[in-house]
């Protein structure tokens, strides 16, 4: 494989947030042209229509179209539901041919999982792990590789990632860990902003104005360790005065476990997304029922 980046073709195979994460990112911060994007799923026509409007790709669900498109690319995205991985990797095994780099943005699904899938022929794999604030640029990627992926191909995928936010390159079985730290991550913020606006409406302010402080408060904190490279801990010692009400608050925190809590929830969400991986490697094994 010797293309590009302004030559590079892109077939996404699924249509959801995700797969509209990283279309975005490749046409506003990437510099790609949509016609080098092509974008299919299963049969929401409505959906493909909508990604066309808005960002000038190409989109069909013709059988034909679909096929061509995925023959003709450099680089084929599936980003289909992980209820639909193994179907949908097993049914791309006739179409791949190993100058081809098939990017995987679906939880859990392992790389010889996916290579099992495709009759264990040599395809260069990179499994990702994004998260939903790529939608918005801000996203955080983790990225492993396969070994028959070249570095030129190593370098289109981190590109392709860095459009939509930061790239973390790691082995494959730490992606769990990131799927726990940032993957689930966002979720765990908006969870305590949901409980700080809560706190501020028994306080007596308006929600609105307690959503309004609460976003700010969270956007700052986050620009500051950004910002002047502090590690978080440092920044917290510096604005909890002693017997003030930052410590008060602080010390309720800790007495009802919320460091251990938030650190259990990120080992969780990747024990669980090792589950996912081996229920999904488990079904790939199981004997196709077309057979």
């Amino acid at each position: 494989m010797s293309t590009t980046w302004s030559s590079l073709n892109i077939a996404f195979i699924g249509a959801g947030s995700m797969a509209e994460a990283v279309i975005r990112g490749l046409i506003d911060q990437g510099g790609m042209r949509p016609e080098q994007i092509f974008v299919t799923n299963r049969s929401n026509a409505i959906r493909l229509q909508e990604l066309e409007q808005a960002y000038g790709i190409r989109q069909s669900l013709q059988r034909e179209d679909k096929e061509r498109a995925i023959r003709e690319a450099d680089v084929v995205v599936i980003a289909f539901k992980p209820k639909d991985a193994v179907e949908g990797v097993r049914s791309l095994q006739g179409m791949l041919e190993e100058r081809q780099l098939l990017v995987s943005v679906i939880a859990g699904l392992s790389i010889e999982t996916m290579s099992g899938l495709l009759g264990n022929r040599a395809i260069p794999v990179a499994r990702t792990m994004p998260n939903t604030s790529s939608t918005i640029g801000l996203g955080a990627t983790g990225l492993s590789f396969s070994s028959a992926v070249t570095e030129e191909q190593r370098g289109i995928a981190e590109q392709m990632f860095r459009s939509t936010g930061i790239v973390s390159v790691v082995q494959e079985p730490l992606l769990d860990v990131i799927t726990g730290l940032s993957g689930s991550g966002p979720a765990y913020i908006y969870y305590m902003m949901e409980a700080m606006i809560e706190g501020g409406v028994q306080g007596g302010l308006d929600r609105d104005e307690a959503r309004r402080l609460t976003v700010q408060t969270v956007l700052g904190a986050a620009r500051m360790v950004e910002t002047t490279g502090e590690d978080p801990s440092d920044l917290r010692r510096k604005v909890t005065s002693p017997n003030g009400t930052t410590q008060a608050a602080l010390e309720l925190l800790a007495g009802r476990g919320f460091p251990e809590a938030v650190t259990q929830a990120v080992l969780r969400s990747a024990s669980r997304a090792a589950e996912i991986g081996s229920a999904l490697g488990e079904s790939a094994a199981a004997p196709d029922k077309k057979d």
